[in-house]
């Protein structure tokens, strides 16, 4: 008997533009032409994770032979059930259309022709929901591996062979930090997932968690393995409900099939994991803000040393990392570090997701190898700037990033290259600007977002952003004058230097990095507002 299952993108993107009821309309129209087992075609609906292009939701896959439908209305499923899984004749017409052509095959529209997956590689592919369809693609393997064939000390030099750095914004290589805390002393060490994704338009961990949260839970317990912690903590944003019902659904069955809880694999190994829901401040993605509040205490920053390794989570060593990272932990044992680390650059391996958002024409989820040009991403991935309009700038690493102008077009995308530049890859944010956006407004409503989101609890950072949100406001209000760029200027830097912590220090990039590249534009509205007054 053929089998034709179908993928419906349930990520929060394609759900908002009608998945659910696209995957009622096929359910409904399967079940009219008695489309069942004993028929000879068995049609499977699957939920799946966000499968990538948001901007071509909601999105339908048969998986069979790979056809992708994209841009659902409800009146079209009653067509691809008729023809397409009845009659096996592709509905052309209803398939994406690039440079005059129709494209059949997922694997072949632009947006996915140049990314490689390894963060990614199971959502949109699987049901988040069924732990099976994870073990099917070798899920809890690596685990096995690890519990049965190597002590803790060979799992992190592997992870130290890979040169897999953290993906949450600062980049530490997570080998190093897995063994500060190894060495730790303490019977009782944790293991933190950050998903408390708060950057404007950054939307990767979400999707993780969403599309394949088993892959999140069986890198914590090789992590815990590593250091010798026996419990872990997903601290995840409320604003993620999905993401937080999915991964509730997946840690009860691991802890039902014996991969959670006690003697794992019939070892001497236990690990144990809950979910902790924040309330969406933005500071407490600052690792010391995040511990606090899982404290039970107020989201703010404390003073490092001592790092989290060394005396975190109830004053016992800890490490944090996000859900990226924790993503890349089990292609690394399965495939090897040397695999991993012959993908990216020289001091950046393997792989980084970006969420692409702004004037592009496609949108969504790209995962390329570190070391991919900004031209690769906007132009040959994303399809260009939207309405052919020019590209003006890139803001990477959201608030806490910087803008890269149209000069910079062929940087590659790493570690190395981006800090050069004044930005940093950050966790992924990824905003793209075409040739209207004032970068002066750019500016204001970055700064907007992290004054606002300030603990407040150091003077730099809680005086610093309001003051120079106070200059910027006056600039784009006309009555801007010359030595208010001095004035930014002096201000972003002492900010940078003397806050507690990332958010802080980093605060000023937006405002610092167009001032660097973008001067004429805050000269032009100061000599307006001088030839008016």
């Amino acid at each position: 008997m053929a089998k034709k299952e179908i993928l419906i993108c349930a990520g929060t993107a394609c759900l908002s533009a009608g998945a659910e009821e696209i995957k009622d309309r096929f359910e409904e129209e399967i079940k009219k032409l008695n489309l069942t087992e004993d028929y000879e075609i068995k049609t499977v609906i699957s939920n799946t994770g966000c499968i990538g292009p948001c901007s071509l939701g909601p999105i339908a896959i048969i998986k069979d032979d790979s056809t992708f439908y994209g841009h659902l209305k409800t009146e079209n499923v009653e067509r691809i059930v008729r023809e397409h899984l009845l009659q096996g004749k592709i509905v052309e017409d209803l398939l994406t259309e690039e440079n005059g052509e129709k494209i059949e095959d997922f694997k072949e529209i632009r947006f996915m022709k140049k990314q490689k997956r390894i963060a990614l590689r199971n959502t949109g592919i699987i049901d988040p929901n069924k732990i099976e369809e994870y073990i099917e693609r070798d899920g809890y393997q690596a685990l096995k591996s690890v519990l049965n064939n190597l002590t803790p000390l060979e799992v992190i030099e592997e992870i130290k062979n890979s040169g897999l750095r953290g993906r949450g914004g600062a980049g530490f290589p997570t080998g190093m930090k897995w063994s500060f805390a190894h060495q730790a002393e303490g019977e009782q060490k944790y293991i933190i997932c950050n998903a408390d994704e708060g950057d404007p338009g950054a939307f990767m961990d979400r999707s993780i968690l969403e599309g394949d949260p088993h892959s999140i839970i069986e890198a914590m317990i090789i992590a815990g393995y590593a250091i010798g912690a026996e419990q872990g903590y997903v601290y995840v944003r409320a604003e993620y409900p999905l993401a937080v019902k999915n991964l509730k659904i997946a840690i009860r069955a691991a802890e039902n099939n014996g991969y959670l809880g006690s003697n794992i694999y019939g070892s001497d190994f236990s690990f144990n994991l809950e979910v902790r829901v924040g309330a969406g401040a933005f500071v407490c993605g600052e690792e010391t803000a995040l511990i606090a509040s899982i404290e039970g205490k107020r989201g703010q920053p404390s003073t490092k040393p001592p790092y989290p390794a060394n005396s975190g989570l109830w004053g016992k060593p800890t490490v944090i990392n996000n859900v990226e990272t924790l993503a890349n932990i089990v292609p690394i044992i399965n495939q090897g570090s040397d695999w991993f680390s012959s993908i990216g650059t020289e001091k950046s391996k393997g792989t980084k997701v970006f969420a692409v958002a702004g004037d592009v024409k496609n949108t969504g989820l790209v995962e390329v190898p570190m070391g991919t040009t900004l031209r690769e991403i906007i132009f040959d991935i994303a399809g260009g700037i939207a309405e052919d309009k020019g590209f003006k700038a890139a803001q990477i690493g959201g608030p806490s990033g910087g803008t890269i102008p149209k000069e910079y077009l062929d940087l590659q995308i790493d570690y190395e290259s981006v800090k050069k530049v004044g930005a940093i890859v950050g966790s992924g944010g990824l905003v793209i600007m075409d040739e209207d956006n004032s970068m002066v407004d750019v500016a204001r409503f970055f700064l907007e977002f992290t004054e606002d989101e300030s603990c407040g609890k150091c003077t730099p950072c809680r005086v610093g952003t309001k003051r120079m949100l106070d200059i910027l406001e006056k600039i784009l209000e006309g009555k801007g004058r010359r030595q208010d760029l001095d004035k930014l200027e002096k201000l972003g830097n002492t900010i940078k230097e003397t806050s507690l912590c990332g958010l802080g220090q980093t605060a000023p990039n937006p405002v610092l990095s167009t001032l660097k590249y973008f001067r004429e534009e805050y000269e032009t509205l100061i000599k307006q507002a001088e030839e008016v007054n």
